[in-house]
């Protein structure tokens, strides 16, 4: 992946500072000089990591942490650098961020907005934080960004798939790793067509809040522009644990698939009920019942056991991608915590060299410096395989994965498999796509607070 070729396609600013392998200083000059929030004064900086250690998306905040540990330890010279070593930035020398050592402090998000700002405000004003990353909620993320941006700090969000994120709700300080929901259904719905047809009646469970609304706007266009119809679309409480009311409807409906744009214990919950329920031993319109999950994640597929198999849906990450950087790090974190890592570990895990990579290169730890080195930033080595940072809206774009729930798994750990691995080029659209906010969408402009 060149950047000519992110050029040709008119998505890239000029601005781009650095190309896959490359690790260019940004030069700063008054604005490098002036005081901004937390700026560090003596031999350590902190890094704040704000993650649900309760609620619904509880393992995956869990999985985070440990992530984010992993993290400073190779950021500090500790364990065997992990991707410090297969990261084509050359910039970190595993002796902390700037010459400083690199310390933390956590926040639980509880998988609630403003939990999750509270914490985060903790992080920033109590303890000095001058990053915050974390989160397996979009909700929160978009809370969070907000947050980060009005205190002058980075928010390297973790793992967040709402259109919004780096859409209508975008900030100048705020950075995007994970994939989203647009890109989850232009990644599904050729396979979805492919092995279901294209004459298909859809029924749509979805998570009351700003991801599952864009995941079934996206997972609706996708497959209605492929000849499915949209039967109902219903939607459900965060807090919802028992579906059985929701899920008793869609026998009677005239669909013949159901998608469940629900995360975390939601979907194991959700799906749990609809296998009870008997709905994929069942025929609809003379065809077999389907279960699609648009968003998979290993934690999730774990949780939901046999009721998983043969269900399609799509990843940013699984620890079973063959390149050099994905190899590093499940060896890394395999090694320290005796489990491969999940796709919300390794999105926090590259969220946080990201950040201390852009330090490096910037030259300063003010925020709008890091962000200029983020702008455009091709890398590869962190797992994903070639990754553009875009500019115009802080966006990550990558290869996304369709798994399958496995039909015969070996261990708990390798319950999906990999259908496909959709090329970057099929899931980008412009910056000013009306799903993201259209033309009147802005970044707006970075903030280094005090």
């Amino acid at each position: 992946m060149s950047k000519s070729n992110f050029t040709r396609r008119g998505v890239l600013k000029t601005s781009a500072i650095a190309g896959a392998g490359v690790a260019l200083p940004t030069i700063f000059t008054a604005s490098s000089a002036a005081a901004y929030t937390n700026e560090p004064t003596g031999s350590t900086v902190t890094l704040g990591f704000n993650v649900p250690q309760t609620g619904p998306y509880a393992d995956e905040g869990n999985d985070e942490l440990l992530a984010q540990r992993l993290a400073v330890e190779h950021l500090n010279g500790e364990g065997d650098g992990g991707c410090l070593n297969t990261f084509t930035s050359k910039a970190l020398k595993g002796n902390g961020i700037l010459g400083k050592k690199v310390d933390f402090v956590t926040g639980d998000t509880q998988t609630k907005s403003d939990a999750a700002r509270a914490s985060a405000k903790s992080m920033i004003e109590k303890d000095g934080a001058i990053m915050i990353n974390g989160g397996s909620s979009s909700g929160v993320a978009v809370a969070v960004q907000g947050l980060c941006q009005d205190a002058g700090v980075i928010f390297m969000a973790g793992l967040t798939h709402s259109n919004d994120t780096t859409g209508k709700d975008r900030k100048a300080n705020g950075f995007r790793h994970f994939f989203n929901a647009y890109m989850s259904a232009a990644a599904l719905a050729p396979v979805l067509a492919k092995e279901f047809g294209e004459d298909r009646r859809a029924y749509h469970l979805t998570a009351d809040y700003t991801w599952g609304w864009t995941q079934e706007e996206s997972i609706k266009a996708a497959t209605e522009a492929m000849g499915w119809e949209t039967v109902n679309a219903v939607k459900t409480p965060l807090a919802a644990t028992d579906f059985s009311s929701y899920i008793a409807p869609v026998l009677n409906s005239g669909a013949d698939v159901l998608v469940l744009n629900h995360y975390g214990g939601n979907m194991v919950n959700s799906l749990t009920n609809a296998v009870q329920f008997g709905l994929l031993d069942k025929m609809a319109n003379g065809k077999d019942f389907k279960i699609v999950v648009p968003l998979y994640s290993e934690l999730m597929a774990a949780g939901a056991g046999e009721n998983i198999k043969g269900v399609l849906g799509s990843m940013n990450y699984n620890w079973q991608l063959d390149n050099e950087g994905s190899k590093a790090f499940v060896k890394s974190f395999g090694e320290k915590y005796g489990k491969p890592p999940s796709n919300s570990a390794q999105t926090c895990y590259a969220q946080v060299l990201l950040y201390a990579d852009a330090c490096q290169r910037a030259g300063t730890f003010n925020p709008c410096g890091v962000g200029e080195a983020l702008e455009g930033f091709e890398f590869d080595g962190l797992g994903n395989g070639p990754t553009l940072y875009r500019a115009d809206d802080h966006q990550c774009f990558k290869d996304v994965l369709v798994v399958r729930g496995a039909q015969n798994p070996t261990n708990q750990y390798d319950t999906l498999e990999i259908v496909e691995v959709t090329p970057t080029d099929q899931v980008m659209y412009a910056p000013d796509h009306p799903m993201f906010g259209g033309k009147d969408a802005s970044l707006g402009e970075c903030n280094p607070g005090a």
